[in-house]
């Protein structure tokens, strides 16, 4: 069942602007989000003086699809990445593009955060090169104090935030490898997906696997990041990830994402409030049973809304902006965690009021993010570190290759 709509629809075989927005609107509420991860109750690496519950709500919007949209994003630009090379040369490409950052994001660009955690959080006396040297590379375990009754102690080294490049890769070689022993896979299951949601069955069947992830898998295996044993985020962005990779050439699918867009986007809501209450609810039956679902709702269904209000209004916006945008997202993406967790550490002695500290620090992120990209793009050898893609106007492209968007779809 194809959905009618008032124009005709996008060509989204070979290019999809409205994933490239979608793609730099989800990085740039991660950014915010990780800042107002400063001020909210939950742990986080550094910690503001202030503490802002009415960001809460806000937080909690954001919290259940903001990184699944993100792995829905990335497996779109697999399958058109995949389309244009074999798949030896693809592994291979993918891997440099995406093991590279991470190697030099956990050598370099982390190790600040983790230093800026043992100061506030341990009291550690010592300046930044003697933790690098003397602690973050000789895999020092021995930082470590009681929260909650249990012992804590913080990884070195580690990837914190670079966690979303180590599933990506993850993801993306199981799925190279899939695509090795099974040709046309991309192509069945992109039938198969037509053919399994059609309507309501778009919104509700996804939503419902997510539901049962959440009930049955969530409480033995919370989300940690390390990969092994993180049975709970794999089975979410894994799947996120394939059904991006299966739908991304789909007109079928992105019509109805753009027919069901208003219906998403009321039930999402209506999910969302009904989180609210449950949470103000005491612990029993109803909150165990009835939150997964809710959760999973919630999830999904900003998502379609999100997919389908962007194809709506976004399928063909281009310009240099989303150009600009789009090849330095992945470097923001890797940059503004370690700017967002130093400015907040730096500022602190200032005792600056919330709403001054907040946007000083959002101000201080986004400048070295800005200037990260610009001086890592004009120097070849570091442009593969802060995963930017080679500069191809020094070479002429391929014989019948044609400039798409996949690539900027990348992660």
């Amino acid at each position: 069942m194809t959905a009618q709509t008032n124009h005709p629809p996008p060509q989204i075989a070979e290019r999809r602007l409205d994933l490239d927005w979608i793609r730099i609107g989800a990085f740039g509420l991660l950014i915010l989000y990780h800042v107002g991860m400063l001020y909210v109750s939950w742990g986080f690496h550094v910690k503001s003086t202030h503490r802002l519950r009415e960001l809460e709500p806000l937080m909690l919007l954001l919290n259940p699809w903001r990184m699944a949209l993100l792995f829905l994003v990335s497996g779109a630009a697999t399958r058109f990445m995949l389309g244009k090379c074999e798949i030896g040369a693809f592994a291979q490409r993918r891997s440099a593009r995406l093991l590279l950052p991470l190697a030099f994001g956990m050598l370099v660009v982390v190790p600040p955060q983790s230093w800026a955690e043992v100061v506030e959080k341990l009291g550690f006396s010592g300046g930044y090169p003697e933790f690098w040297f003397g602690h973050y590379l000789a895999f020092d375990q021995s930082f470590c104090r009681v929260e909650n009754g249990r012992q804590a102690c913080i990884i070195l080294p580690t990837w914190n935030h670079l966690w979303f490049v180590a599933y990506l890769f993850l993801y993306t070689m199981a799925l190279t490898g899939l695509v090795a022993l099974a040709p046309g896979l991309a192509e069945r299951g992109e039938r198969l997906l037509e053919r399994a949601l059609p309507g309501m069955l778009l919104l509700l069947g996804p939503a419902l696997l997510f539901g049962l992830n959440r009930l049955l898998i969530f409480p033995a295996f919370p989300p940690s990041h390390i990969v092994i044993g993180d049975w709970y985020q794999h089975v979410l962005y894994g799947s996120c990830f394939l059904f991006g990779f299966l739908a991304a050439r789909s007109q079928v699918l992105a019509a109805r994402t753009e027919q069901l867009r208003w219906l998403a986007l009321a039930l999402a809501v209506t999910a969302f409030f009904a989180m609210l209450w449950l949470r103000s609810q005491p612990p029993g039956d109803l909150r165990r049973l009835a939150g997964p679902f809710i959760y999973g709702l919630d999830q999904w269904c900003w998502i379609v809304a999100i997919l389908g209000f962007a194809r709506r209004h976004l399928s063909r916006r281009d310009g240099p902006a989303r150009r600009y945008l789009v090849a330095a997202v992945f470097c923001w993406y890797l940059v503004h965690q370690t700017a967002i967790i130093l400015a907040a550490h730096w500022l602190k002695p200032l005792a600056l009021p919330a709403r001054a500290e907040a946007l000083l620090i959002i101000a201080v992120t986004a400048l070295s993010c800005a200037v990260s990209y610009e001086i890592a793009r004009r120097i070849g050898w570091l442009r593969p570190l802060f995963g930017i893609a080679a500069d191809r106007r020094k070479r002429p492209p391929a014989p019948g290759i044609q400039p798409s968007s996949a690539s900027a779809t990348s992660s």
